[in-house]
């Protein structure tokens, strides 16, 4: 008799182990799947920033006049924006000033910069007025 309860306290021990260690398996992969989850949002997060000092540099380098943007155009970026495109594009702006006189002159920027991440096409955008008289001729 007393064997057979020995033989089934080992028995329940090895089961509540099994249970154990199941629950413990869940968890991990539950945790594994968190921190990927966190490291996909960082890696997003990163290229969000290089895209956008993409923009903003674009803009500073026409508005100084380094950049001339006559026509539409795309180019690969090369060093840290290594894989993202940029679009740029321009469009005059009808508008009249407060006498009902035409402005000549001034033209509406857009830019867009496109790369890949994580299997999926990403893309960020930035328009602004630009009048090129103010600081040379286009």
């Amino acid at each position: 008799m007393n064997r057979a309860a020995s033989s089934r306290r080992r028995g329940f021990w090895l089961l509540e182990s099994l249970l154990a260690v199941a629950i413990f398996s869940i968890g991990i992969l539950s945790l594994a799947g968190a921190v990927n989850n966190c490291m996909v949002a960082q890696r997003v997060k990163q290229d969000d920033v290089l895209a956008r000092t993409v923009l903003g540099n674009r803009m500073a380098e026409i508005e100084a006049g380094v950049v001339q943007v006559s026509e539409t155009k795309t180019e690969e970026l090369k060093g840290a924006f290594e894989g993202m495109k940029i679009k740029q594009s321009r469009r005059e702006v009808k508008r009249k000033n407060e006498e009902k006189q035409d402005i000549t002159g001034l033209w509406e920027i857009t830019l867009e910069v496109q790369w890949q991440g994580d299997g999926q096409d990403l893309s960020r955008q930035l328009s602004f007025y630009f009048f090129p008289q103010s600081v040379g001729s286009q």
